[in-house]
């Protein structure tokens, strides 16, 4: 399986209009070679450089394993987007407080849905997660202020 984008290629910079403070647009992303008996993907975008630890930036789940493409236009039918570590329930882009941090954009395949509410935070998510993951990719985009 494998995730990329057409805004930033892997360990490269992301755009400054993905950016929190910029426009705060969602990248597109493009999904590859997602198993066949998938039954759901969920994505994670998270910073591990902050100083507290990790900042969990988007999560969705329940994709339908045939979608191919995501952009923040609009999302695929059926996906949730859960509640991110700024307290919303949408994309939001790179904030670093100093620095060059990294955002990993993290993509599972999973044998199920997960079927869980937006209100739903990372540790739900990854807990919900636990013993369904069939594969996964992930993509790094840096960020600087």
């Amino acid at each position: 399986m494998k995730i990329t984008s057409s805004a930033f290629d892997d360990n490269q910079p992301i755009p400054s209009k993905y950016a929190y403070k910029s426009g705060n647009l969602c990248p597109p992303l493009t999904f590859f070679d997602v198993p066949k008996n998938a039954k759901s993907l969920a994505l994670i975008v998270h910073d591990p450089d902050v100083p507290v630890g990790d900042y969990t930036h988007w999560i969705l789940w329940d994709l339908d394993p045939k979608t191919g493409e995501i952009s923040c236009d609009e999302l695929p039918i059926g996906a949730v987007q859960g509640t991110n570590d700024f307290g919303n329930t949408h994309w939001d882009g790179p904030a670093p407080p100093n620095g060059t941090h990294r955002y990993v954009f993290a993509l599972y395949s999973m044998d199920k849905k997960l079927d869980l509410p937006s209100s739903c935070v990372r540790p739900e998510l990854e807990a919900a997660m636990l013993g369904h993951i069939q594969a996964s990719a992930q993509l790094t985009g840096t960020y600087s202020v």
